[in-house]
């Protein structure tokens, strides 16, 4: 990736004044062949000559030289989809170079390193070799503390600090995620979407009101569902208590309708609810969980992405101002390929393999990969 474009630059201002490079260089103070070998990129002016030259063009240095060291919200949205798809394509070392250059580039960037750092955090998992993936990991957590430590965006510092944590997480480092989120761990949360709608409220805001409530309502849902994953593997050798975790959990998705809503979400929790079930030794429930998860991922689900329903009716705007906008952070063959992992490589799994039922699960999974 070429980094300055000064000599596309210099003859689309020179030409756009109606300057000669005679007159360019009479102005510098140096040959008008100089200048054109300056316009057709076999050299490069003097580093004292940029500010003249800028200043004759009326432009910043930047704006001459072609540097852009920021991305808009939309360019960045773009860039992480197409990036995504190159991993599912094309060799990993060659598009991990292409991120390392484009990082480079937009070093100042922050929302961008945030979402490089993101990029490359959800495509850690593709190198089957564990140091590489922890260097890649350590990668995108220096990404994170960049953002968290030189941007003025409060809320881009927040994110980043959060991320920085989960990728202690999966480098086996929980200590270093406790000491990132300590400050927070003991805090009484105190929600402020329902002051910002009553305020709505007050002022005759009706609509601000209540799209301010659903954003707030799918978000807490989403995160009880995630509270109750978790809380569930402390009672993995307790039959009872498990089943009455998930009861819950299946009647919070039949009530939000989730299978409609955000299909892919409720995937992971189905995974998460028939492992347990297989560790129980509980096999027919668990692949009647299977089943369901199965049903969803070759189903009527693609092309994958965010959207409300006819509840949660006021939120389609708002996921689209999402900063990687409504499509999943990786491609669907990737998506399908890891439906597929998420099923054969879970050693939970293992005691189910000669069944006839299972093996007509990763059957219909596998068929759904080849046809990515």
């Amino acid at each position: 990736m070429k980094e300055i474009n000064l000599a596309k630059v210099l003859v689309s201002k020179r030409r756009e004044k109606g300057i000669t490079q005679e007159e360019i260089a009479n102005y510098i103070g140096v040959s008008k062949a100089s200048v054109s070998k300056w316009e057709t990129g076999l050299s490069y002016p003097d580093i004292v000559f940029l500010p003249q030259l800028a200043a004759y063009f009326n432009i910043s240095v930047d704006e001459l030289i072609g540097y852009e060291p920021q991305m808009t919200k939309e360019d960045i949205n773009k860039l992480y989809h197409k990036l995504a798809a190159d991993f599912a394509e094309k060799p990993f070392d060659e598009v991990i170079k292409h991120c390392r250059e484009i990082i480079k580039k937009y070093y100042s960037c922050f929302p961008l390193l945030l979402q490089m750092g993101i990029l490359l955090l959800n495509h850690s998992l593709l190198l089957k070799d564990g140091e590489s993936q922890k260097a890649l990991l350590q990668e995108a957590k220096e990404l994170f503390v960049r953002v968290k430590l030189e941007s003025e965006d409060v809320e881009l510092s927040r994110q980043a600090l959060n991320i920085e944590a989960v990728c202690c997480l999966y480098t086996n480092d929980p200590k270093g995620a406790l000491q990132l989120l300590e400050d927070s761990n003991n805090r009484v949360m105190i929600p402020n979407e329902t002051i910002v709608a009553m305020a709505y409220q007050m002022i005759g805001k009706n609509e601000d009101a209540k799209k301010t409530l659903q954003i707030s309502m799918y978000q807490y849902t989403l995160s009880l569902i995630d509270a109750f994953e978790l809380y569930s593997t402390f009672y993995i050798n307790d039959k009872e208590k498990y089943e009455e975790i998930f009861r819950r959990v299946f009647a919070i998705i039949e009530a939000f309708n989730m299978e409609k809503l955000h299909p892919t979400f409720l995937l992971k929790v189905y995974i998460y609810a028939a492992q347990g079930y297989a560790s129980l030794g509980e096999q027919d429930k668990a692949l009647d969980i299977l089943n369901k998860y199965t049903e969803i991922s070759i189903g009527d689900i693609y092309p994958i992405k965010l959207h409300g329903d006819d509840f949660f009716d006021l939120l389609d705007d708002w996921l689209l101002q999402l900063d990687l906008g409504v499509k999943p952070v990786t491609d669907e063959k990737t998506i399908k390929q890891n439906m597929l992992n998420s099923v054969i490589g879970n050693p939970n799994f293992a005691v189910l393999k000669d069944n006839s039922r299972f093996k007509s699960i990763v059957e219909k999974l596998r068929n759904n990969c080849e046809e990515a």
